[in-house]
């Protein structure tokens, strides 16, 4: 993957669903990791997997890892 825009995934909603912003566009509601990555590939990010999106170090987690989809 080249020149990766920078990727937030926000804290899961009431719904346990997170938004995904690329750059500074918001991109839509996830969730599952899965969801995260056809985000991504929509965005032009080619070959991206789940795998990817959960390791890698430019996507930024708030409100919890990847693991987080529920509200406490």
């Amino acid at each position: 993957m080249s020149a990766t825009p920078p990727v937030v995934v926000y804290p899961p909603a009431e719904d346990g669903g997170r938004r995904v912003r690329v750059g500074d566009q918001f991109v839509g509601m996830a969730y599952t990791l899965l969801d995260v990555a056809e985000f991504l590939r929509r965005a032009g990010m080619e070959d991206v997997e789940a795998s990817d999106v959960e390791a890698g170090p430019w996507v930024e987690w708030r409100g919890g890892g990847p693991e987080t989809w529920a509200r406490d």
